[in-house]
């Protein structure tokens, strides 16, 4: 159920958002999140850091690295892109996949660890069928995937972005330690799973996790 990728840029338009970004100051969003490849490849990188710099003065900033070397080959480079908005995030969700390409060989705690002293206050690293780890200054909290018969695990790392995201609106940043923070990683490990028992990039809506909750096998 896994997926592969091909990534066609020649001959396209530019990533180019310097005439349209919203203005964070009159909006005063509640959250941004933001990552992929408009976070890596010029001229969007520059001009997306920038404006998540502003963003980040009115609200929490959760990144999502989803790196794509097929895209961009040079690990150095691409570890130094992925680093300059670590810097800028609160939150950073990250797939062990990313990691493994990113520092082959490494620890991923070790590297959720240094990621922290960059200034996030919270990592997430999703593990697939393994469920999630995730790591603050004060804590490691480890909870395991749910069974279910994969169909598609497309959209299924986008389904823990939102639940993140759905916690830090809901519960506060600051509030998401001990068990509540526990809760959030078993609620995105439930609606992952729910993602991938269906084709294509469908996450669950909030009834559905609750009634898939009770019969829920973790691994």
């Amino acid at each position: 159920g896994s997926a592969s990728y091909e990534f066609v840029i020649g001959g396209t338009a530019t990533f180019d958002f310097a005439d349209w970004l919203p203005d964070p100051e009159r909006l005063k969003p509640e959250l941004l999140y933001i990552g992929t490849l408009v976070t890596v490849i010029e001229p969007s990188a520059s001009i997306l850091r920038e404006w998540a710099m502003q963003v980040s003065e009115f609200a929490p900033v959760v990144f999502d690295p989803n790196v794509r070397p097929a895209v961009m080959g040079d690990r150095a480079n691409y570890i130094t892109k992925v680093e300059k908005f670590v810097e800028i995030s609160s939150v950073v969700k990250v797939s062990e996949e990313d990691l493994n390409w990113l520092f082959p060989g490494e620890n991923h705690v070790a590297i959720a660890k240094k990621w922290l002293e960059l200034g996030p206050a919270l990592i997430v690293i999703t593990r697939g069928f393994a469920g999630l780890i995730a790591v603050t200054p004060e804590e490691l909290i480890e909870v395991p995937g749910v069974r279910v018969d994969v169909v598609d695990t497309i959209g299924a790392g986008d389904t823990v972005g939102a639940i993140v995201c759905e916690a830090i609106i809901n519960e506060g940043i600051h509030n998401l330690h001990g068990e509540q923070l526990r809760k959030m990683l078993e609620r995105a490990a439930l609606a992952a799973a729910i993602t991938c028992s269906r084709k294509g990039p469908v996450p669950p809506t909030s009834a559905q996790i609750r009634e898939s909750a009770a019969n829920a096998i973790y691994r």
